[in-house]
């Protein structure tokens, strides 16, 4: 690890309410859509879904929106044991990131970035739409150095609850979505 990598112990988001559009008109919305990513279970990594519509974008929402969080916990990739719920106050984190690096200041040398909330002022859930074709297979990737470039974990490493912080993280976080090529 050099002064300026990162080593993820654990990688986890949220991805919600995904539709397909053609231009601004939806013409696809998967039901019961909550989907854990989980680095470390490459199945969680892949999600499929049959539109038979043509359409040019995809949209979703990174985290679990107001309605679910005060709905309790739930079953399936929402269920309490997957490590991803606080308490029925907090609810949801949807996006968990846990880690190493040299740049961190404490002793364990580790960062921890819980990031969640759904209550004002820090609602915390984002809506990202991607520009797409209408192929058999769509790749959407995250590109993780883009996240890193807007954080000095020299100076903040630890966020484990709602706050303005984890929304500058989580919004950082949204924009390193993007679809590659199969």
């Amino acid at each position: 690890m050099n002064s300026d990598s990162l080593a993820f112990e654990s990688l986890k988001c949220y991805v919600s309410k995904i539709v397909f559009l053609q231009d601004d008109k939806v013409v696809y919305a998967e039901k019961n859509s909550f989907h854990l990513l989980d680095a470390a279970n490459a199945e969680s990594l892949k999600i499929n879904l049959a539109c038979k519509s043509p359409f040019n974008k995809i949209r979703f929402t990174l985290g679990v929106d107001s309605i679910t969080n005060v709905s309790g916990a739930m079953g399936g990739d929402l269920d309490p044991s997957k490590g991803m719920y606080w308490t029925w106050q907090s609810g949801y984190i949807n996006v968990k990131m846990e880690g190493k690096s040299l740049a961190c200041k404490n002793p364990q040398k580790a960062f921890q970035f819980h990031l969640g909330g759904y209550a004002y002022p820090y609602s915390n859930a984002k809506v990202i739409t991607l520009a797409s074709t209408h192929k058999p297979e769509q790749n959407i990737m995250i590109q993780l150095a883009e996240w890193y470039k807007y954080f000095e974990l020299q100076k903040f490493d630890h966020i484990m609850s709602p706050s303005s912080q984890a929304q500058k993280m989580t919004l950082a976080f949204s924009n390193c979505f993007q679809i590659s090529a199969p």
